[in-house]
């Protein structure tokens, strides 16, 4: 996904998502940040090569993300060892997508994205 900024540059309207593209929501309304964390950039750039994934995967996983703006609970919770952490699909039902979220903040980070099936995906 390129590079990303972490937490620093963006507004509350706006997700990044790599190379330096920003999405703008017309709405006014304060809304929470989701930012993807290095590991997480990496894990999707594997995941585009392995699986030769479309183009657009980009773009899919932003689409998949945006509920993350307005609702940054919507994904169950995650116990034991994952604890503190959440998850969603991505634009495929194999892809999850875990994030963090920092409520002091209101920001998501996402740190891990993985292919669910998986036998090395961590359970």
């Amino acid at each position: 996904m390129g590079s990303l900024e972490r937490s620093s540059g963006l507004s509350s309207g706006s997700i990044r998502l790599g190379r330096g593209k920003r999405s703008r929501w017309t709405n006014s309304d304060p809304v929470t940040r989701v930012l993807l964390s290095a590991s997480a950039e990496e894990d999707l750039e594997r995941l585009i090569r392995s699986h030769s994934l479309p183009k657009d995967t980009r773009q899919r996983l932003r689409r998949s993300l945006e509920p993350l703006r307005n609702f940054p609970l919507i994904g169950p919770a995650l116990h034991g060892r994952w604890s503190g952490l959440r998850f969603l699909l991505g634009p495929w039902r194999w892809m999850l997508v875990v994030y963090v979220y920092i409520d002091d903040e209101d920001r998501i980070v996402v740190v891990t994205i993985q292919d669910g099936r998986s036998s090395t995906f961590a359970s």
